[in-house]
């Protein structure tokens, strides 16, 4: 009779620890899964890719460069062949985004397509800032900016020092052409 009800607790607990799991898919698991797939293409870069003359930032500017750890990118390729495929990959996408640890950010539309910025965070402390962006008839990409403590004001601040940095391209050229 002992050796029943242990049993049997030790399958109630299996059973919560097992429902307790998150089933669903993160976007980190996505570009896992993707990245070495067909009309795919990831980037991971440094932060320090970047090349931004400290001496010339703000103090904003510099504290933002600072919590930016690196950027994942993943990009799908839309052509004629694959439609199909593209449409479940974006709605999986979607679905990810979806999931109440992803915060909106911003929102927008284009003559070319829609796209969003989501965190994961608090507003003025942000570890992941993602870009999400579909062409209607070029694809869709994805971008992770990890960081620590990230503030999107400050980040946005940054933004006017990569005009004037000496930043390596070639990476991030090979994702702008993906979609050409």
């Amino acid at each position: 009779m002992a050796s029943l009800i242990k049993n049997i607790i030790t399958l109630v607990a299996l059973v919560v620890t097992l429902y307790s799991c998150n089933q669903s898919t993160s976007l980190q698991k996505y570009f896992v899964d993707n990245q070495e797939k067909a009309n795919f293409l990831a980037v991971d870069l440094p932060a320090n890719i970047l090349s931004l003359d400290e001496s010339k930032l703000t103090e904003e500017q510099k504290e933002a460069y600072k919590s930016v750890k690196k950027l994942n990118m993943l990009a799908y390729r839309l052509d004629s062949t694959n439609v199909a495929s593209y449409e479940t990959e974006l709605a999986k996408v979607k679905a990810i985004l979806k999931d109440p640890k992803y915060n909106e950010l911003m929102r927008g539309n284009t003559e070319e397509g829609k796209f969003t910025f989501n965190y994961i965070g608090d507003e003025g402390n942000i570890d992941e800032l993602v870009l999400f962006g579909n062409a209607n008839d070029k694809g869709f990409a994805i971008i992770r900016i990890l960081g620590d403590d990230m503030n999107p004001s400050k980040i946005m601040q940054l933004s006017s020092a990569f005009n004037t940095s000496k930043m390596d391209t070639s990476q991030i050229g090979q994702f702008a052409e993906f979609f050409k």
